[in-house]
């Protein structure tokens, strides 16, 4: 089985430096590892360091980064989908491929998050190997279960049931791609299982930098759960429940907002989202016209 790691990156260098250094740990190495970028300052000293890494260049926006990524690993079986903040335990892959294998049906892995930072301030690169060192694996590092999706910033594809029915990252969710990970998997779990595996193990960082702005990612938590249940990849069962929560924290908290959160701008962007459903005009691509 080959597996490639595939990781888009936009305006973190140093983070993205470390994450690479982190990936020559694993006990069973990459086949391939492919970063597609956006400008040169995304990679900037990168490939001098990690000449076996495959650098390349694309449009902005994480779902196109990701397109292209599945373009250039034609040659692999599966594609292990890293954030640039995310920092994996040695074992990670090696445990990935032996699930895939144990597991034929299976089309989308997701590992197990030991801290998130996207639901914080974020973590330091410091405190996420702290993290990973202070781990007690699970008895059974292989123990798996069965899971709605899987998380963008640690999933697995096989591809071969992702070639054969033509599924594609959504770029109709544009530059963060808010759900874009809810959209591809939940397309490709009609075609086998999705599990969620015990032993591959990691943290996310949850870096703040180049992240889309408050105003735009408030429209995105309206108006893409809405787009996906028309779609059908994200249940209205689902959809309305996670646009509503996140338009009453946003509301709750923007008169004392987090320091590392623009709740102010979320919730706007909540409300334009909500305007917008109303006039019969709201789409994900929409937040490519918004300012601020």
């Amino acid at each position: 089985m080959r597996l490639a790691i595939g990781i888009a990156t936009r305006g973190r260098a140093a983070i993205l430096g470390e994450v690479l250094a982190e990936l020559s740990r694993q006990a069973r190495a990459p086949d391939r590892v492919l970063v597609c970028h956006v400008t040169a300052e995304d990679v900037a000293g990168l490939p001098a360091r990690f000449p076996a890494v495959t650098f390349m260049a694309s449009p902005a926006g994480l779902p196109r980064q990701r397109n292209a990524i599945l373009d250039a690993c034609t040659d692999c079986d599966a594609v292990l989908f890293l954030d640039d903040d995310f920092l994996p335990a040695p074992d990670y892959l090696a445990v990935t491929e032996a699930v895939l294998r144990a597991h034929p049906d299976c089309v989308v892995t997701t590992g197990t998050v030991l801290a998130d930072g996207a639901k914080g301030p974020g973590l330091t690169v410091a405190e996420g190997r702290a993290v990973l060192a202070a781990d007690v694996p699970p008895a059974d590092p292989l123990a798996v279960t069965p899971h709605f999706n899987g998380y963008g910033c640690n999933m697995a594809f096989r591809l071969a049931p992702l070639r054969a029915h033509g599924i594609r990252v959504d770029e109709a969710l544009p530059l963060y791609g808010w759900y874009e990970d809810i959209d591809v998997t939940r397309a490709l779990s009609r075609h086998g299982s999705i599990l969620r595996l015990a032993g591959a193990r990691g943290v996310h960082l949850g870096v703040k930098a180049g992240r889309v702005s408050g105003l735009r990612l408030g429209y995105s938590q309206v108006a893409n759960p809405v787009y996906l249940a028309h779609k059908g990849t994200f249940p209205w069962s689902h959809a309305i429940p996670s646009a509503a929560r996140h338009l009453a924290m946003n509301a709750a908290r923007s008169l004392a907002p987090e320091p590392h959160v623009d709740r102010f701008g979320r919730l706007r962007g909540n409300l334009l989202a909500l305007a917008d459903l109303l006039r019969g005009r709201a789409h994900p691509m929409r937040i490519l016209d918004l300012k601020g």
